[in-house]
């Protein structure tokens, strides 16, 4: 059953890179903040936002909610990256990601759950949360809620599956 992992955040960890003054990641992760769409994470420099989210425990992620309510400076092309602790900019052209997302203003609006690939996501560490561009071309990007579902624990290994009766 997935869950809200916003408990399993560490929070004194979190880096955005490129984030607004007193515009910044807590906004739109922290439960309480997210909910209220006046607060909001806003890149600085230009459209690109880059976060490094770590986990007190490893969890599977099974999907993420991006909400925005200015469609222009909503997010467009999201990658998202697995257990790369110091991910910057420079990486996100040589190093591949675990899944790429285009989001539609709909979704966005809605703030709709999108399911990411299960095996991609099964034993993660760190998120990487890599924001290239926005609806509108619009020199900087705002969006109010990122929320991550799944579930927490071991990795369950099917190679230490044994036969009833084979157990020494």
């Amino acid at each position: 059953m997935a869950k809200d992992l916003l408990e399993y955040i560490e929070f004194s960890t979190l880096e955005c890179l490129n984030e607004a003054p007193n515009h910044g990641a807590t906004l739109a992760l922290k439960q309480g903040y997210r909910e209220q769409d006046e607060l909001y994470l806003e890149s600085d420099t230009d459209e690109q936002l880059l976060l490094n989210i770590r986990f007190t425990h490893r969890v599977r992620i099974q999907s993420i909610v991006i909400k925005a309510i200015d469609e222009a400076k909503a997010p467009k092309r999201v990658k998202l990256y697995t257990n790369r602790p110091s991910l910057g900019f420079s990486d996100t052209s040589s190093v591949p990601c675990a899944q790429e997302i285009e989001l539609s203003p709909a979704q966005l609006a809605k703030g709709d759950p999108i399911s990411l690939k299960l095996v991609k996501f099964n034993n993660v560490d760190v998120l990487s949360i890599f924001i290239e561009d926005n609806q509108g071309g619009e020199e900087t990007t705002k969006l109010c809620k990122i929320a991550l579902f799944g579930t927490t624990g071991e990795v369950f290994n099917v190679a230490e599956i044994k036969k009833v009766g084979e157990e020494k």
